[in-house]
């Protein structure tokens, strides 16, 4: 039976898209998960939302208890996981608004826990990442995405930097060099932990901002982020409740 994780970006914590709703408390042997989880239907399908920074976005991007989060919703019976995320855009192209529907992704973090294998008493574990987003759900959220009608970009490299200040000029512009297409903080190690644990994942990217390479253009803040996302956050809501049934 399909059962879908939701992880709740910044300005989408908790939608309010779920019928039968109840909370329920949890932990995992990582510890205790961002925040409880609401469990619910989309259509027919069985739904189970968590907050990624907590319930009050009261947890830093570097702090998030990436694998509790992730072992809560296989706990939970999760076959499949969406996240949503804001992002900053690395491109002239992907302008404020757009979706990404992200295929790669760069980890510049430093200091998060970025794997369940603590050890190899057990024999070596290393985990392919050549294609850390699964096709099959990218391909329903781009399906869904021209059904719609959305701006959207079928692909794109996200990295991932620590938090929480924001980039750097330099920073900004080396990560363009890389070949990053947009920035944020939260999709590594999630999406690690997320294959590790043999969950299908994937991540529908809002553009709320330039970072601050884009001369003439106003560095990031994050007022501007969450006017963005807020005032776009309905295409993601309508993405996740048309995609969901969609999934067998």
């Amino acid at each position: 039976m399909v059962k879908i994780g939701i992880i709740g970006g910044s300005g989408l914590d908790d939608p309010d898209i779920l019928k039968n709703k109840q909370e329920k408390e949890t932990s995992t042997p990582f510890g205790k998960p961002s925040s409880f989880l609401t469990i619910g239907k989309i259509g027919n399908v069985d739904v189970v939302i968590l907050a990624r920074h907590g319930k009050k976005h009261t947890i830093t991007p570097t702090e998030v208890n990436y694998r509790a989060n992730i072992h809560a919703l296989k706990q939970e019976g999760c076959t499949h996981i969406f996240a949503t995320t804001a992002v900053g855009s690395l491109k002239e192209e992907i302008e404020r608004g757009d979706l990404v529907i992200i295929d790669q992704f760069i980890d510049f973090t430093k200091h998060r826990e970025i794997s369940f294998y603590e050890s190899f008493e057990d024999g070596p574990k290393h985990t392919s990442m050549a294609e850390p987003f699964n096709k099959f759900l990218r391909e329903k959220l781009i399906e869904t995405c021209k059904e719609l009608k959305y701006k959207m970009h079928e692909k794109g490299t996200v990295i991932t930097i620590e938090g929480p200040r924001f980039s750097t000029k330099a920073e900004s512009k080396l990560f363009r060099m890389w070949g990053a297409d947009i920035i944020n903080m939260s999709i590594a190690p999630e999406v690690i932990l997320a294959n590790e644990a043999g969950i299908p994942y994937a991540a529908i990217a809002m553009s709320t901002d330039y970072d601050c390479w884009r001369e003439g253009e106003e560095s990031v803040s994050w007022e501007q982020i969450l006017s963005v996302f807020h005032s776009n956050s309905k295409k993601v809501v309508d993405l996740l409740i048309k995609v969901i049934p969609k999934i067998k």
